[in-house]
């Protein structure tokens, strides 16, 4: 059998044949893989010349590149296009790497080299790029416990090896309770205050089901959401709510509880045999924030100042349900339901009126404008290129000299494999070889849109079209990367920086300049008038308060399991007594029985905000700062733009975060700008 992952490949860009490549592929490709890069190993290890950065460090960078291949299409379709059997396929690769990853990181003959390159670096006449990569290498072995001795290098093996099963297990729990669950609603009248296009999607979702003249909603972003902000009918957004909220809670081999006890004692585990108190401190010490206190001071100052203003808009809300007549209390499914009404009240607009000027296709040529107006890019569709799924589209990424730059991957709708929310990922990052190669990176954004249906295209709501911008904004990062080493390319840099590129993208999206690009009505192909931009930018602020402190509340959530030691671990009994005692001071409505959120935070606990999910809001001081300068120069100003290019996306992690910064704005960022566009500014 031809396995496609052991030979070269013969794509444009040398991109993954999806349609060769099968499941019974991935478990040959790696046990190859592995092998591959366990020579590559031991060619370092004994190589009788003396360490030198080139034969230590640049060989070891450049090692592994089977594994990459292999690894990156199993990972990336396991989230994006997965299934029963590719699911047992990752459970079963994932202990294999952390094993061969500690087999590494525990090589005393490797560590030995390395050390002696890095204790003799000031001979070797490194740039800032190599010397970046030769700290890095450095550094990873020593957090990755390459100088521990005897039982504690075998327990640190065996925790790595569990932690990253536990996570797999955590994200397949997840996925299969928020597929396992539809809402058949079989009376027209329960469909009340719905869209016509949300109507006509849960009509052809039940019919799909087998369910020919029922509507089906699910607990999937693009059916969820819009039942939550519409649906009149009362006892079926709190039955859509708890269904949602108890997603991995029923105490049967779904639930998470257990597992999440376990990855929050095993971390606290880990950081301990480390040296360090806390695995937040263990996380930290590689973040712009440096220490868990200085993130609680973060997030304490944030909830002091959007906590009352919190209170305000509940006390308003509840107010203006009493003037519509409504006399019962305001719990969690009702917020998004009364909320979305004082919005269209108090500013005139909501997604019924915005809708109509966002057809998926103009906001996907609107963020390829942008791009190229501000960073000198474009992109041309490539029907050859090969896609894992249908609704998959390939694009190739042209620099200002008509030169590839990068390899651009689309991929919008929900879908039974496909997990929740969306994200920027990557295939293959960007480098230059020893040789002088250059490797075009090829980037991938998955989201969870809207869906066209029989009668209406793919309208996006406002948040959507955020969306869009945001994991855009990832993507140039990976896009633009222009750097020598893969490990220091694209989003490879401090978690609290990462989310930068995203979230300063959205601001685009309330430009009225950028807007005229491509916010054209779907049929009668007028652009979005002015008015409503105005509207939408007002709008930006409303109730953001209480989402400020919606977010503050998880990150401490977040920081409840992480900054705890190793002792305190081991006497968690009750989930929902951590998530109690994170959530006290940010509880803005009665507490719903039977639901909770550890369980489901697929972040901290699937993904890699463990102890970082505060970096959203950090991330948002940093965009609402560097965006102050774009406001003040000009939203498409060419020098602006240039500078934020060279300074931000396409360095990657060859520099302290907090130095590139600079380099762009010239000053450490401030929360001026942050609360000033929040309305938090005193």
């Amino acid at each position: 059998m031809n396995n496609p992952f052991l030979e070269t490949y013969n794509t444009p860009f040398q991109v993954p044949p999806f349609d060769q490549i099968k499941n019974d592929h991935f478990m040959p490709g790696l046990e190859k893989a592995i092998e591959q890069a366990r020579a590559q190993i031991d060619q370092i290890v004994n190589n009788p010349e003396s360490p030198s950065f080139t034969n230590t460090i640049v060989a070891m960078e450049e090692s592994g590149e089977l594994m990459e291949k292999v690894t990156s299409v199993l990972f990336n379709l396991n989230s994006a296009e997965t299934s029963d059997e590719l699911q047992a396929v990752a459970r079963d690769a994932s202990p294999m790497l952390s094993e061969f990853d500690n087999e590494i990181k525990t090589n005393e003959k490797l560590w030995s080299r390395i050390k002696a390159v890095y204790q003799n670096k000031a001979s070797f006449n490194l740039d800032g790029e190599q010397e970046m990569l030769l700290d890095k290498t450095y550094k990873s072995f020593i957090r990755s416990g390459a100088d521990l001795l005897g039982d504690q290098k075998e327990r640190y093996k065996e925790i790595s090896i569990e932690l990253s099963k536990l996570s797999l297990q955590f994200g397949e729990n997840l996925l299969a309770e928020t597929n396992g669950f539809v809402m058949y609603v079989s009376d027209e009248k329960d469909l009340k205050g719905l869209p016509k296009d949300v109507i006509s999607r849960a009509a052809k979702t039940a019919r799909d089901k087998g369910e020919e003249g029922k509507w089906a909603f699910t607990l999937q972003a693009p059916s969820y959401m819009p039942f939550m902000e519409y649906g009149d009918n009362r006892e079926l957004r709190e039955k859509l709510y708890k269904a949602f909220m108890s997603k991995a809670l029923k105490g049967d081999e779904r639930d998470n509880q257990e597992i999440i006890k376990k990855l929050a004692k095993l971390r606290a585990e880990k950081a301990n045999i480390l040296g360090f108190n806390t695995y937040a401190e263990y996380v930290l010490e590689e973040r712009m924030a440096e220490k868990p206190t200085k993130v609680e001071a973060f997030l304490t100052d944030l909830l002091d100042r959007a906590l009352p203003k919190a209170k305000e808009e509940v006390e308003e809300l509840k107010g203006f349900m009493k003037e519509l007549g409504v006399t019962h209390e305001l719990q969690r499914w009702d917020w998004a339901y009364y909320s979305e009404k004082l919005r269209k009240k108090k500013y005139d607009i909501d997604d019924e009126l915005t809708k109509p000027y966002f057809k998926l296709e103009n906001v996907i040529s609107g963020v390829f404008q942008t791009a190229e107006k501000l960073f000198e890019i474009s992109f041309k569709r490539n029907t050859d290129i090969p896609v894992y799924h249908s609704d998959v589209e390939a694009y190739e990424v042209l620099d200002d000299k008509g030169e590839v730059k990068a390899v651009f991957f689309a991929d919008f709708f929900p879908r039974d494999g496909k997990r929740g929310g969306a994200w920027m990922t990557s295939y293959r990052d960007q480098r230059v070889t020893e040789s002088g190669e250059k490797v075009i990176p090829l980037v991938s954004i998955v989201c969870n849109f809207t869906p066209s249906s029989e009668d209406t295209p793919s309208l996006l709501q406002f948040d959507e079209v955020n969306t869009l911008f945001h994991e855009f904004g990832h993507a140039l990062h990976g896009m633009l990367a222009d750097t020598k080493y893969a490990s220091l390319s694209g989003t490879h840099v401090y978690w609290d920086f990462v989310e930068l590129p995203s979230q300063i993208m959205e601001n685009w999206c309330y430009e009225k300049e950028c807007l005229d690009l491509f916010a054209k009505h779907h049929e009668r192909g007028e652009l979005i008038p002015a008015e409503y931009v105005e509207r939408l930018k007002k709008s930006a602020i409303y109730h953001e308060a209480y989402a400020t402190v919606r977010q503050v509340s998880f990150s401490m959530l977040d920081m409840n399991w992480h900054n705890i030691t190793f002792d305190q671990a081991g006497t968690i009994d009750d989930v929902k007594a951590v998530e109690k005692a994170a959530f006290g001071s940010t509880n803005l409505f009665p507490e719903v029985p039977n639901t909770n959120m550890s369980v489901q935070f697929g972040h901290i606990f699937g993904g890699g905000y463990a102890a970082g999910y505060y970096s959203y809001k950090w991330a948002e001081v940093l965009d609402a700062d560097a965006y102050s300068v774009f406001q003040k120069n000009g939203v498409f100003d060419k020098k602006t733009a240039d500078a934020f290019k060279a300074s931000v996306l396409s360095q990657g992690g060859t520099k302290h975060p907090m130095e590139l910064y600079k380099q762009f704005r010239g000053q450490e960022p401030t929360t001026d700008a942050l609360l000033e566009r929040s309305g938090l500014k005193d």
